[in-house]
């Protein structure tokens, strides 16, 4: 084999190992962000709610009293700042399915099926979209009709 004819061959023999960086797939950093944003809403934390949000987040919550779109952080703020109010400012416990994930090297998406207890129970539908490590897009849906099957700790 002449010195070209091994290079090429070294090079298609390692060439999978080069691409496998540009698959993204969803891991255990986008699973922590998405509980730790979890667990801020169920804290009552508005300012580590808002700590998530990359630059000109939305927001759809669909349903309930808060049902509408939310452009911006300071939108999004206020929601959540009516979202706690509405709990007295006081911590919610919470109860989730696993969290489902999908990527690719655009960015994740998470979702799971999470009550929120406190004064209320509220049932949700989240669904988190990631792109560069920042949320910018968030789905609440409510849906007390959901099936959650307990995600075990």
């Amino acid at each position: 084999m002449i010195p070209s004819s091994r290079l090429l061959a070294s090079a298609l023999l390692f060439l999978p190992f080069w691409l496998l960086p540009t698959f993204a797939t969803a891991g255990p950093l986008d699973e922590r962000a998405a509980l730790a944003h979890i667990d801020a809403i169920a804290a009552g934390d508005v300012d580590a709610v808002m700590a998530a949000y990359g630059d000109e987040p939305f927001m759809d919550w669909v349903g309930g009293t808060l049902d509408g779109r939310y452009r911006g952080k300071e939108a999004i703020r206020e929601v959540w700042t009516k979202f706690m109010a509405n709990n007295d400012k006081q911590p919610r416990t919470v109860q989730r399915t696993v969290v489902e994930q999908a990527a690719n090297p655009k960015g994740a998406t998470l979702a799971t099926t999470i009550d929120y207890i406190g004064k209320t129970t509220v049932r949700v539908r989240h669904v988190l979209v990631y792109r560069d490590t920042r949320l910018v897009t968030e789905l609440w849906q409510i849906a007390p009709a959901a099936p959650l099957v307990p995600a075990s700790p």
